[in-house]
């Protein structure tokens, strides 16, 4: 977002996306503006203004998604006017605070990533137990069991990153944003691994419409990007600890 700043008020040009679930306040809350501050880094001069959802100049178009289950909005700002009033702390340092915000959302949507494919792992295994083949259930065969087994480790290796992220960002550990870019980089493959391998183990019935199974996967291919896909938070994690 480009934005101009005077006495008078702010004037902000921008084009950005945003789940439709959150509430009015919260979306021009969340927007990010580049003021004239001078930037000696990508984090400086960033600022944070509150936009009333009814302010003119101010546009919510719902966007087609693959996940049907998320919804998702394009928020426009085109030559969208507030008074000086809406600029949120200080001019030019939102950035720490929107980074402490990232770091908590990345870490609540691995807890989702990982309640889905723990669903996912259940519903697979269950549903070995019951389907037939060539006379015993499949869950009995060795490769069905191996890629369960797989399954199950990706889930639990999910749930302990986000454990111990979860609690750094509660504590504001020092380490809080390498834990937080460690779990969104594990949970990122981990809940899609399970979610294909769960279709495959399904078989036929996993690919079709009726079955719950595709919205698991849907789900998990959308997360995979929010708020930086695997290959960011792995380089993030690099950065952090200093490689």
């Amino acid at each position: 977002m480009k934005v101009g700043g005077a006495s008078a008020g702010w004037i902000a040009q921008a084009r950005s996306r945003i789940d439709r679930r959150a509430p009015c306040g919260v979306w021009a809350a969340a927007r990010s503006a580049r003021s004239t501050v001078p930037a000696t880094t990508p984090e400086a001069g960033v600022c944070l203004l509150l936009v009333p959802c009814d302010a003119a100049g101010l546009e919510v178009k719902l966007l087609p998604t693959m996940d049907r289950t998320r919804k998702l909005c394009e928020v426009s700002f085109k030559d969208c006017r507030v008074g000086p009033d809406a600029l949120l702390g200080a001019r030019g340092e939102a950035w720490p605070a929107l980074a402490r915000v990232i770091e908590r959302a990345s870490v609540a949507l691995c807890a989702e990533m990982c309640g889905g494919a723990q669903r996912v792992l259940d519903m697979t295994t269950e549903y070995a137990k019951i389907r037939v083949a060539f006379g015993k259930p499949i869950g009995a065969y060795q490769g069905v069991k191996h890629r369960a087994a797989d399954m199950l480790v990706d889930v639990e290796n999910a749930k302990s990153l986000t454990y111990y992220a979860a609690w750094a960002v509660d504590e504001n550990a020092p380490e809080a944003a390498l834990a937080a870019s460690m779990a969104k980089a594990y949970a990122s493959d981990a809940f899609r691994r399970v979610s294909a391998a769960g279709i495959q183990l399904h078989g036929g019935i996993g690919f079709t419409w009726e079955h719950d199974l595709h919205l698991y996967f849907k789900r998990a291919k959308a997360s995979e990007f929010t708020f930086g896909d695997a290959t960011y938070h792995r380089e993030r994690v690099a950065q952090l600890i200093n490689l």
